[in-house]
């Protein structure tokens, strides 16, 4: 048996088995890390014609993503609007105005299809989240100053 004819081919799915793992890898990964990946991922290029069955893998891949990324925002904000505790002037809870808000929300996005539309709601979702959150971080900091400031004076 010639052995090196055996070498080259198994030299070629060696790299042929890496490149399918790293693929994998990347349609696991949770999330983009930064807005560029985000807008990357999810703008349509139209670089090189593909076959319709490509195509349509793509396209299912894509959405996939983009309904992977809306799914982790709506739990992110779940988790965000237990800290808001506090009642609104009609008695309501604002941890409950927020998730109905919230829930609106993607309910009127629920079928977008335009990927430049879908990115942008979600890249302002997650800048939403995180603008709320510093705010309610910054407040709490201030009440905590102050209490420690009222009660500072009294001890000695």
């Amino acid at each position: 048996m010639n052995t090196t004819k055996l070498r080259p081919s198994l030299n070629h799915l060696i790299a042929r088995n890496d490149v399918v793992f790293r693929l994998s890898r990347r349609l696991l990964h949770e999330g983009p890390d930064t807005v560029e990946e985000l807008l990357d991922r999810h703008i349509v290029k139209k670089d090189k014609s593909l076959d319709s069955e490509e195509d349509e893998l793509l396209t299912r891949r894509r959405l996939s993503s983009t309904r992977r990324e809306a799914l982790s925002l709506y739990r992110d904000i779940l988790r965000a609007t237990r800290f808001f505790m506090w009642p609104d002037s009609r008695g309501v809870l604002w941890r409950d105005v927020l998730r109905e808000n919230a829930r609106r929300e993607f309910e009127l996005a629920r079928f977008e299809t335009d990927p430049e539309i879908v990115t942008r709601l979600l890249i302002g979702g997650r800048e939403a989240v995180q603008s709320a959150i510093d705010k309610l971080v910054e407040k709490q900091k201030q009440l905590v100053e102050k209490e420690r400031g009222e009660g500072g004076g009294d001890r000695r």
